[in-house]
């Protein structure tokens, strides 16, 4: 098997045990199925990313033990891949102009008792022929129907791409989005197996949406796992400093514990144990590795 999958994380933050967990899956599902694993820096957010953020994960991730041989690549460097892709949906009709904000859909939401579904947005911004000016935001029209795929864990998929309105792909701050981005990246990066978070299951219809609308007409294959999660169910974020992989570093934790840990947290083991990360093919090994196409 040929192909690539990615470990994408962003800089605006310390990497935590969701991330080591993330790891996990992605060179593990790699190494079963003979895909070459890319390292991709998702730093597309200018105003949160941080180079500080950037050196300290890149620094965990060689400590911890999981090496990729693709990369890092880096989003802020590619502006001009970005906007060529937006040039290809500007000529096919599907790119405009939007000057709605948080506030134009919490007030539609308020006014209407749910949240903004379909098509377009709460301003009709697409009829309204806006120009391309700082303040305002880039949307894509996806279109209407239904996009299904068969999720790698989670079986048969169907969800409508259009659920929470058009896809935005450049903020009212000039900011490249992550659901824009991603999908030109998985493209041009030929990455045909996504492992991610359960929680981005919801992403992938659109994304498959506007992979098509890129010219993609085969998606790559999509393997959502378990998240780690606090005691009361809540999943982790860069905020929680007790599950950083730098603080408990400091702590004298050592990367086999924290691998361990991480395995244990989303079933892949059923106690926590040192594991080194050259084991994760082994977690992998005894079930039947994905096909790596929906």
């Amino acid at each position: 098997m040929s192909g690539a999958t990615r470990f994408a994380p962003a800089p605006t933050g310390h990497l935590h045990l969701g991330h080591v967990a993330n790891a996990l899956y992605v060179w593990g599902l790699a190494a079963v199925t003979g895909r070459r694993v890319v390292l991709r820096i998702e730093d597309h957010d200018r105003q949160r990313s941080r180079a500080a953020f950037e050196a300290d994960l890149l620094e965990d991730l060689d400590w911890l033990g999981f090496r990729a041989v693709d990369g890092p690549w880096r989003q802020s460097d590619d502006g001009p891949v970005y906007e060529a892709a937006l040039e290809l949906l500007r000529f096919n009709g599907l790119a405009y102009g939007c000057d709605c904000t948080r506030t134009t859909f919490a007030t539609w939401a308020r006014e209407h008792g749910r949240g903004w579904s379909g098509g377009g947005c709460p301003g009709g911004c697409r009829a309204r022929d806006l120009a391309d000016r700082p303040g305002v935001a880039l949307r894509v029209a996806l279109g209407d129907g239904t996009e299904a795929w068969d999720d790698l864990r989670l079986g048969p998929q169907l969800d409508v791409p259009d659920r929470h309105g058009d896809l935005l792909a450049r903020d009212r701050a000039g900011n490249w989005t992550y659901p824009f981005c991603v999908v030109v990246d998985d493209h041009r990066q030929d990455i045909d197996l996504v492992v991610r978070g359960e929680d981005l299951l919801d992403a992938t219809a659109r994304q498959i949406r506007l992979a098509r609308l890129l010219g993609r007409n085969v998606p790559p294959a999509f393997y959502h796992h378990p998240l780690v999660r606090k005691a009361g169910g809540a999943k982790l974020s860069k905020a929680d400093r007790d599950t950083s992989v730098r603080e408990l570093r400091a702590a004298g934790r050592t990367a086999p514990e924290l691998i361990g840990e991480a395995a244990a947290a989303v079933g892949l083991v059923a106690a926590a144990r040192p594991l080194p990360a050259d084991a994760a093919g082994d977690l992998f090994a005894a079930v039947s590795p994905p096909e790596g196409r929906p």
